[in-house]
């Protein structure tokens, strides 16, 4: 998808070279006045030039909300929430850090900040600068109205290149996906993603994906890995987290000093892949089940082999968050078991509400 987006840009680019350079026809033969009409070439660079206008003014608008973040081992970027110095950012961008130095998009000498909370099972989380003195808040836009096909623009930090801005459209919404879980990465599951063309590189999470009005609807997060290019990044496809979430989960965090109510279901259980001698995986092997939790209720137990979610197969563990996170807290559904004694078995399970940890 990159390269139908470097052919616009470089009809754009064209478009704006040939800016004047055609001779604006008029009727001299007649004294009454008349509107002059456009040339062609005046026509086609007057939307180029418009186009352009507005990412100028977004990026000066947006991009001194924009911050990077620099851990013991890493960086990543954030964007400024409010005016009192809390930063929304990724989980997997603060890592185990509790301190940590922020700079300005724009410049600045560096300053100290501190982790208010970590939301890993959503992979946000919500820092605090010491002195907000000249942080300009963003504004963040309903991520809910977003449109297939809407120009955006994500800014952060690639590589460590402070206050770089790439282009891009919403190439569709509503994706779930899974992060790899590595010491680097809690591996949460994001519901409702943002799948866009724009380039997402390391340094890029936790930084704004921004619409043309100059709002903030999304928080770039992961890009994918093609296997065929040998898990390298498979290009034009990034997504972020809704800037709906964002917002819902960093204000219960400057709130109340936590996640209150993720709005996620949970099975409560704990457990890992089952991989057959096929080297296939087969399922969710329950290692351990919550007190009180729905599974416990339903009588599920450690031992268990969880195969299926309403008829859907749960072959890992991500699968099965994956579909959880598509039902709500209090809905029933039909899990499928495979007991250690080898029986199949349909448990009716009320679903719980997945903790703020």
């Amino acid at each position: 998808m990159r390269e139908p987006i470097k052919e616009i840009v470089a009809g754009l680019a064209v478009a704006v070279l040939l800016t004047g350079c055609g001779p604006i026809a008029t009727t001299g033969a007649s004294p009454t006045a008349t509107s002059p009409s456009p040339s062609p070439t005046a026509s086609a660079a007057a939307p180029a030039q418009s186009l352009e206008a507005a990412y100028e003014k977004v990026i000066t608008d947006v991009l001194p909300s924009i911050v990077q973040i620099n851990t013991k081992v890493g960086l990543g970027s954030g964007i400024v929430f409010d005016s009192q110095g809390h930063i929304v950012t990724n989980a997997h961008v603060v890592g185990q850090a509790k301190e940590m130095n922020v700079t300005i998009a724009t410049g600045g000498p560096p300053r100290s900040a501190r982790l208010v909370r970590s939301f890993a099972a959503g992979d946000l989380a919500v820092i605090k600068v010491d002195k907000p003195d000249g942080l300009r808040p963003a504004k963040f836009g309903d991520s809910s109205k977003l449109r297939v096909g809407q120009i955006v623009l994500a800014m952060g930090n690639p590589l460590g290149l402070s206050g770089s801005v790439t282009n891009g459209i919403v190439s569709a919404v509503g994706r779930t996906v899974t992060e790899p879980q590595n010491p680097g990465s809690p591996g949460a599951t994001i519901a409702g993603a943002i799948q866009t063309s724009a380039a997402i590189n390391p340094g890029n999470s936790g930084g704004a994906l921004v619409d043309l009005s100059g709002q903030v609807i999304g928080i770039p997060t992961l890009a994918a890995l093609d296997p065929d290019l040998g898990g390298g990044t498979a290009p034009g496809i990034g997504f972020a987290i809704p800037s709906n979430t964002a917002t819902d989960i960093a204000g219960q965090i400057v709130r109340d000093g936590k996640v209150t109510n993720t709005h996620r279901a949970a099975l409560g259980i704990r457990g890992r892949t089952v991989v057959g001698a096929d080297g296939e995986p087969r399922g969710c092997g329950v290692a351990d089940v919550e007190q009180g939790g729905g599974a416990e209720k339903a009588g599920i137990r450690a031992g268990d082999m969880i195969v299926s979610i309403n008829g859907k197969e749960t072959p890992t563990m991500a699968t099965l968050a994956e579909i959880l996170t598509t039902l709500q807290p209090g809905a029933q559904v039909k899990v499928g078991v495979i007991r250690a004694d080898g029986s199949k078995q349909t448990i009716n399970v009320t679903l719980g509400q997945l903790p703020g940890e």
